[in-house]
């Protein structure tokens, strides 16, 4: 399996790590995804993928559909 990793902004999250937790599920779900977290203080999405089964404008559509905006990715670290 290839696996890459991205960083993808998540805009319009408020105080609290609510948000993020509603993010990295709605991730977590999708196939091809292996690992993906968010972190609060940098507002932003870090995910571990097979781009073999997803792509990263899915993974952005997917924080969309959780109800936040998505930044421009960058690779992950």
């Amino acid at each position: 399996m290839d696996q890459r990793s991205v960083r993808i902004p998540v805009f319009g999250l408020t105080c609290g790590a609510g948000g993020m937790s509603t993010v990295e599920r709605a991730l977590s779900r999708m196939p091809g995804v292996v690992e993906a977290y968010g972190n609060p203080a940098t507002e932003a999405a870090y995910v571990t993928y097979d781009p073999t089964v997803v792509t990263v404008a899915e993974l952005r559509r997917a924080i969309e559909r959780a109800g936040y905006a998505a930044g421009p990715p960058s690779p992950g670290s």
